[in-house]
């Protein structure tokens, strides 16, 4: 079992600096603001000879009794019940702030080994940097540079010291699917709803996730990785830089994900937005399940609005299930959940040569190719060139000159046939050269004796 290291402070002290370069990545927004975090963000930490977690959590704020700060004062206790071990962040270039007290009392009174450490302590003495924060009674503190790297080699060593040193155990393939949708549509409750606690923030304002959160949990001993995303809203209503970053996050989590599980506003009409978010899922090639969320509250009129909306803005979508829930309730939770597995099923499937072939065949039969000029193209074979999406390679000639039609049509008909629900399926065409084209036209014969050739002038 890998240890649990949480890193806990005040706003703007550089937790996800820190775990950025724990983990190795950029997967934490970093940007010279409080308050950025707001969710627990987990990773694996690759900064020391032993395997662990590494939990970035949001800027504490204990004092705070409502509100965004109250809730995310809450899931940094919360990170805390469940850590092996505490890093207590403070900011070297402020110095020690009556906060920085209020959370150091609060972390003494738990079981879990805290260690003080001074971020931002580049360029300066130690002795110094320290001299202040031995007032907070958490033993020696640690001065390192989470931007720089100083020191955070020999701080993770001590944190993991007393951890038995397992060897990183590999991790099967398994589902992951992302929460994709407009600001205020009930993403992150319906990651709570699927989780069965209260795992990520969710509140009645929009835009309160920001970053990509990547959670693993098991499902009837089945591991998966569930990944909430920011709200995306349209370009021009995108201002500040926080946004555009949690944007580009959203499409990257899009990109990495198995499924993708679109979440829509049974209140409001499908939006121009949701198509096209729906559009780059479907042109990343992803499975989709599309969550009508909050059907509880509307009334008939409304219901029938909102499917003719759907049957209108996204009829593309003609592959994916619909399932029209109330994350908030848990209603319609478990046939999503569902849905789900079935899309990464059919995405990740494998397809016999031979079967594509006979299922070619057969869709031959029903509708043969239209006729290019004076010739037809001829469809040989079919073979699986890939998976997630699923894609079919069909082999034969003059197949570059295939109407688009009749290569929808062959998509439906292998759908329909291997029955893959919930992911888009491609075709892909290679045809056979042809050996006459490129070889030069023999020589005409001449007829009778060669004429003489003649050198020099002629008289």
């Amino acid at each position: 079992m890998k240890p649990t290291v949480v890193l806990v402070g005040r706003p703007n002290v550089g937790k996800s600096t820190l775990f950025n370069r724990l983990t190795k990545t950029r997967d934490a927004l970093v940007a010279d603001l409080p308050g950025l975090t707001r969710d627990r963000h987990y990773g694996h930490g690759r900064v020391g000879d032993k395997p662990y977690l590494v939990v970035d959590t949001g800027g504490f704020e204990p004092v705070v009794d409502s509100g965004i700060m109250h809730e995310m004062a809450r899931q940094t206790l919360q990170a805390v019940d469940e850590a092996d071990a505490v890093v207590f962040l403070v900011d070297a270039r402020s110095g020690l702030t009556p906060q920085d007290k209020i959370i150091a009392n609060q972390l003494r009174q738990g079981s879990r080994p805290v260690y003080l450490v001074v971020n931002k302590a580049e360029g300066m003495s130690r002795a110094m940097v320290v001299a202040e924060f031995y007032e907070l009674g958490l033993g020696e503190p640690w001065s390192i540079s989470g931007a720089h790297g100083e020191g955070v080699r020999e701080l993770m060593d001590e944190v993991l010291e007393p951890f038995a040193d397992e060897a990183p155990a590999e991790d099967p393939r398994h589902p992951k699917f992302a929460i994709i949708g407009r600001p205020n549509v009930g993403k992150s409750t319906l990651v709570n709803a699927i989780l069965g606690e209260e795992r990520v923030i969710a509140f009645d304002h929009p835009g309160t996730t920001r970053d990509s959160i990547y959670i693993d949990f098991e499902r009837e001993g089945k591991p998966y990785t569930i990944i909430d995303t920011a709200g995306v809203r349209r370009r021009a209503k995108v201002n500040e830089a926080i946004e555009k970053f949690s944007v580009v996050k959203t499409l990257q989590a899009i990109e990495d994900a198995n499924v993708a599980v679109l979440v829509l506003d049974a209140s409001l009409d499908v939006s121009d937005q949701d198509a096209t978010l729906a559009g780059f899922a479907l042109e990343a090639g992803r499975a989709l399940v599309v969550a009508v969320n909050k059907w509880d509250d509307c009334g008939e009129d409304q219901k029938l609005r909102i499917k003719h909306s759907i049957a209108r803005k996204l009829h593309f979508l003609e592959f994916a299930k619909y399932h029209y829930i109330s994350a908030l309730k848990g209603q319609g939770v478990g046939e999503l959940f569902k849905s789900i597995d079935q899309a990464y099923t059919a995405a990740m499937c494998k397809l016999a040569t031979p079967k594509l072939t006979r299922a070619l065949q057969v869709a031959l039969e029903r509708q043969s190719p239209p006729m290019i000029g004076l010739t037809r193209p001829k469809l040989r074979y079919a073979h699986q060139g890939g998976m997630n999406p699923p894609i079919v390679v069909i082999h034969g000639n003059a197949l570059d000159k295939l109407p688009d039609s009749y290569t929808r049509y062959l998509e439906h008909s292998f759908r329909r046939i291997f029955k893959l629900e919930g992911t888009p399926l491609r075709v892909q065409y290679k045809s056979t050269d042809n050996p006459y084209t490129e070889r030069a036209a023999p020589p005409k014969p001449t007829k009778g004796k060669p004429k003489p050739v003649r050198y020099g002038k002629k008289k």
